[in-house]
């Protein structure tokens, strides 16, 4: 990964979705068109939206360089065979043997 990749695809645009994201969620509030927030009846939508609003500004997705690249590398590592994979409902079964 160059650091064009890096600082252009990871951190401006993805700087720029969660500022479009922050803005939707501050228009539904200013426009009462919060009613798809609350999950379960008893919640108050306006209350979960103003949440999703206040921690959309303290969200930060930009993930370091190297973090990124490290991740890069297990994924090349899995497709490659480096690393060897299991199927889940083997280790599912293998652990409810276990216990």
């Amino acid at each position: 990964m160059t650091y064009f990749d890096y600082y252009f695809r990871h951190c401006w645009i993805g700087g720029w979705r969660q500022i479009a994201s922050t803005f939707r969620i501050w228009c539904d509030l200013m426009t009462s068109n919060y009613a798809d927030y609350s999950l379960l009846h008893e919640d108050d939508s306006y209350e979960e939206c103003l949440g999703w609003f206040w921690a959309s500004l303290g969200e930060d997705e930009t993930l370091p360089k190297a973090f990124i690249e490290h991740l890069q590398q297990m994924v090349q590592d899995i497709h490659d065979g480096k690393v060897k994979t299991y199927p889940i409902d083997k280790v599912i079964t293998r652990v409810k043997e276990e216990l």
